[in-house]
């Protein structure tokens, strides 16, 4: 597969219809009240890149480190927490509004519960977080990984207490396998990807991730004029749009989602507009392993279909390069270490203001010195191997920008 630069824009027009209430404000003071109930909960650093930012013609990018998120080098956990959370407290009748981590270990809890095993696909980042989860509540976690996972990974789980396994599967087979065990053994699915009769833990773990959203927004010093989302299956870019669409509505900064070409589901649905989702089969060997989801979730395409402004699609080097910028900034900017599904966001904002055939895109995108632009680091070095090729060895870093 040939790798290209893919664009497609939305006008605001006529849009701007969805329902946006389980994501507003108020909702995600709610959730971040129920993850700071955890004793490691801390609010994870926003870094301004400004003299980046001044070196690539823009006003400010701020971008939010997620690899500090509960000691798992990774923003995930955040959705695993809050549905496995929402879950328990339903079985026993309660709201998660008054449901506090003291409450989901308590002996009254366990007693009423027993024991449960909840089970998910994940390349590593989600799975890591709901095995984190169920030890953490004393719970059993079962977590099938896709062909092509990074061991690192699979052994990050582990350390965690589940029962992990690399299978000869892609991601979304992975899903479908994990949906079947969990049917057949009484298990609980936690999986972001939604389908018909699969929604509420969807969508309580799009909520777990209005954590992030709501920390950057109380944490920027100036509001954003754009946003920059990474999508797998949509999940938590449709969270966090909605979040910032619900506060500041119809002046709410430029949404624009990134995603690999190899595993560009969201924006093959957005480029078709024909009220389908579009799917991507196949191995999907893109770097971005976070990102290699062939299957929207529909709950984050509703979201996305009516407020979200542009989806791009990228070649795997732009993650790349976005690695070794962060790690090496202008001089007085902090230093990132940022994963390749982190990373993307960052890379494509320096790909758009550096590559000479992309000045279009400036343009279209608004991009100049009165941008100031926001990008979410959503991993760390969570494969610290495949990290170190990327920035040491310069692996994806050899395709030459007019090729693309």
């Amino acid at each position: 597969m040939k790798e290209e630069f893919k664009l497609v824009q939305y006008s605001r027009q006529g849009r701007r219809k969805g329902d946006l209430s389980k994501f507003c404000l108020e909702n995600a003071k709610k959730v971040q009240k129920f993850h700071s109930s955890f004793p490691i909960y801390e609010q994870t650093p926003l870094f301004s890149f400004q003299n980046t930012a001044d070196e690539l013609g823009l006003g400010d990018i701020s971008i939010k480190d997620e690899s500090f998120r509960f000691g798992l080098n990774a923003f995930k956990v955040l959705g695993g927490s809050f549905a496995i959370g929402n879950y328990m407290a339903q079985e026993i009748s309660r709201k998660i509004d008054d449901f506090t981590y003291n409450n989901l270990v308590s002996k009254e809890t366990r007693d009423a519960l027993g024991e449960m095993t909840f089970v998910t696909a994940t390349d590593g980042n989600h799975g890591r977080g709901v095995a984190w989860t169920a030890k953490t509540l004393k719970q059993k976690a079962v977590i099938y990984m896709p062909k092509g996972s990074a061991k690192e990974r699979l052994e990050n789980i582990l350390r965690e207490g589940a029962e992990a396994s690399i299978t000869d599967m892609n991601y979304d087979d992975a899903v479908r396998f994990a949906h079947k065990q969990a049917e057949e053994k009484g298990w609980i699915m936690v999986q972001d990807t939604a389908w018909e009769g699969y929604e509420d833990i969807p969508l309580w773990i799009m909520q777990g991730y209005g954590t992030m959203a709501y920390e950057a927004y109380t944490q920027i010093s100036e509001k954003p004029t754009h946003i920059f989302l990474q999508a797998g299956v949509g999940s938590m870019a449709g969270a966090v749009t909605a979040f910032f669409a619900s506060i500041y509505k119809e002046d709410c900064p430029l949404i624009t989602i990134v995603e690999p070409n190899k595993a560009d589901c969201i924006y093959r649905t957005a480029e078709a507009q024909d009220g389908k989702l579009h799917c991507v089969t196949g191995e999907m060997d893109t770097i971005m392993a976070g990102l290699a989801c062939g299957e929207p979730c529909s709950i984050g395409w509703e979201i996305l279909r009516e407020y979200a402004d542009n989806f791009i699609s990228c070649p795997d080097y732009v993650a790349a390069q976005g690695m070794r910028i962060m790690g090496n900034p202008t001089k007085g900017d902090p230093r990132i270490i940022s994963g390749e599904s982190g990373a993307v966001t960052f890379g494509i904002v320096a790909e758009i203001m550096r590559n000479p055939n992309l000045r279009e895109w400036r343009e279209k995108l608004k991009l100049d010195r009165n941008a100031r632009v926001l990008c979410f680091s959503t991993e760390g070095d969570t494969d610290k191997g495949g990290y170190q090729s990327i920035v040491w060895d310069g692996a994806w870093a050899g395709i030459r920008r007019q090729e693309c």
